[in-house]
């Protein structure tokens, strides 16, 4: 790369990182490389996200994300894990709807009895 790109993908480093062709030589390479890098591990910290929220959004209707997934599988429903992710978030009921036909296509969802949630804060003295 010649000077004048090194030093306009050099912009906002710090030190002599911004203005000393060689170290902003270094540094762009770098960044370059730290770049290429995470846009490959962006997509995987998404995916695990996504599985997150499935994951909690069908433990509260008591069957775990593996059950889910295999379940939603044999009933041939083809939404990718970030549909399902936005549907756990935004539409509560619409998702009851898939856990349900999940549930029932899938011997192994059976319905997990949870235990009861504690109110408020109990100070124990």
């Amino acid at each position: 790369m010649n000077k004048k790109k090194i030093f306009k993908l050099a912009k906002g480093f710090r030190g002599r990182a911004k203005n000393c062709i060689r170290i902003a030589r270094e540094r762009v390479e770098k960044a370059l490389q730290y770049s290429y890098r995470d846009r490959r591990t962006k997509k995987r910290d998404m995916r695990s996200l996504w599985i997150e929220r499935i994951n909690a959004g069908t433990r509260q209707h008591g069957v775990n994300y593996g059950n889910f997934m295999h379940g939603l599988m044999k009933e041939n429903i083809q939404l990718n894990r970030k549909v399902l992710s936005e549907l756990s978030m935004h539409e509560p009921y619409s998702f009851k709807a898939l856990v349900d036909i999940s549930r029932n296509a899938f011997p192994g969802n059976k319905k997990i009895e949870l235990p009861p949630k504690k109110e408020g804060l109990a100070i124990l003295v």
